[in-house]
């Protein structure tokens, strides 16, 4: 009977002893922070992992966050750009708790803390989205897009407010999602067309215009050539006329010697070809043969 009487008040004062334990200390995981707080006044700040005391409870209560990095993604919006064209994008933030006091004195929980990050980087991501033009979030060409740029500006315009007000590092920003509607699309195709349309009239009035350069080219080279021919043709025909005009006067000066050799190349021309003509020996050119002697073998 004693020895269950005694089995009985050492496994009640065990259950006192944790109870008390329980009472006036805790534990810290390596993945969290927490705050230790006096009727409601913070007292201290607990970054390292670890067992630790406190005052019995309501005194003094613990509240832990996760010190690990959380992500919040926000809510899909329109914001104009400065080019005055929407574009749809949805924003993310990966943060964490820098300053657990700061971030406790002024959010409380978690919960709130979401509701603040997502309204300072709505403000964040449109302020800085409205000063860029919508060709530098979609553009064909690669050099122009700014995407990275723009994330990085959003991210630095978020980070300082975020870490001074609420004890939050941000440590990225970016875009989980991003389009158009379908008006901007329409009016981007029409701006592309005409653009494309404008490019073309451009490429074919700088093409007329040297095809019209070419072509005026080769009709000055024409006419200079023609005139270069024309010149030498004249000059020619003048030499020739002065020749001939020279062998005229001597035929004017000698008719029986011009006719003979008239004669002559009649003669060379009809015996060229191979046929038999029958005329009187007095026939002319033939009537120059009577006036060759015979030929005598030597």
């Amino acid at each position: 009977m004693k020895m269950k009487n005694a089995s009985i008040i050492i496994l009640v004062a065990l259950v006192a002893v944790v109870f008390g334990l329980y009472l006036v200390s805790f534990q810290v995981r390596e993945t969290e922070v927490a705050m230790v707080t006096r009727f409601g006044k913070t007292v201290r700040e607990i970054s390292e992992p670890g067992f630790y005391w406190q005052l019995p409870k309501p005194i003094e209560k613990v509240h832990r966050f996760d010190s690990r990095n959380q992500y919040l993604q926000g809510r899909m919006e329109e914001p104009p750009t400065s080019s005055g064209d929407p574009i749809v994008v949805t924003t993310y933030a990966i943060w964490k708790i820098k300053q657990p006091k700061l971030f406790f004195n002024s959010l409380k929980e978690i919960k709130e803390a979401k509701i603040k990050l997502e309204s300072l980087l709505r403000n964040s991501q449109n302020e800085v989205i409205g000063s860029h033009s919508w060709g530098e979030f979609v553009n064909v060409d690669p050099s122009m897009n700014r995407l990275a740029q723009i994330e990085a500006e959003i991210e630095e315009a978020a980070r300082q407010e975020a870490l001074d007000e609420y004890g939050i590092e941000i440590v990225e920003v970016g875009f989980k999602q991003m389009g158009v509607t379908e008006q901007v699309t329409k009016d981007v195709f029409e701006r592309m067309k005409a653009d494309r349309k404008r490019r073309t009239i451009e490429i074919l009035a700088d093409g007329k215009s040297l095809a019209d350069t070419i072509k005026d080219s080769a009709n000055a080279k024409r006419t200079e050539l023609l005139s270069i021919v024309t010149a030498e043709a004249k000059a020619i025909m003048g030499s020739g006329d002065a020749e001939a005009a020279k062998y005229y006067k001597e035929l004017d000066a000698d008719p029986e010697f011009a006719m003979f050799l008239r004669n002559i190349e009649s003669l060379k021309n009809i015996l060229k070809a191979k046929s038999t003509i029958v005329l009187g020996a007095d026939t002319e050119p033939f009537e120059l043969l009577r006036g060759i002697e015979k030929a005598e073998p030597k």
